[in-house]
């Protein structure tokens, strides 16, 4: 399956599973439920873990905290968009919890989205919707000045101003 990877289409590594058995290597995302079930094995394979959140169960994120160090993607899971916890709980990983794996929103969310999401921290998009990747992506050239400070670095209007000057 392709994917938008820090503003790239790339082809995803990861493979999603839900009651299938862990092969011994690779790249696997597991629900939080499973993580919590299986957590020492998963640790123990010789690969790379990732763990899927339910946007509409917030709290998942805050049992989930102790183990961020060992898990190296977060994935969203937005079964349908109707509120802005995605975005939240990406603040929240990049900037309280000072997360540095990768980000990911799969699910139900809009194009026009990506830009605000990848602003708050979220590195990569499973977007299942009718647009092209390759159109989903122009959605990131439509903004060309930052106003607000987020957690995807400096660039602000404000700076860029002030260095001119």
């Amino acid at each position: 399956m392709r994917i938008i990877n820090n503003r790239e289409i790339i082809e995803d590594a990861w493979v999603h599973l839900t009651d299938e058995e862990v092969p011994a290597n690779g790249k696997v995302t597991v629900p939080f439920n499973r993580w919590l079930a299986e957590r020492e094995a998963l640790l123990a394979r010789d690969g790379e873990i990732g763990v899927r959140l339910n946007c509409e169960a917030p709290e998942e994120l805050d049992r989930l905290v102790p183990d961020l160090p060992q898990i190296q993607l977060i994935m969203l899971e937005l079964s349908r968009f109707v509120d802005g916890r995605a975005f939240s709980l990406a603040r929240l990983l990049r900037q309280r919890h000072h997360y540095t794996g990768e980000i990911r929103v799969g699910g139900d969310f809009l194009p026009d989205q990506i830009y605000y999401l990848s602003r708050v921290g979220v590195d990569a998009f499973e977007y299942r919707g009718p647009e092209t990747l390759e159109d989903v992506l122009q959605v990131f050239e439509t903004f060309s000045v930052k106003y607000q400070p987020a957690a995807d670095g400096p660039g602000l209007i404000q700076q860029r101003r002030l260095a001119v000057q």
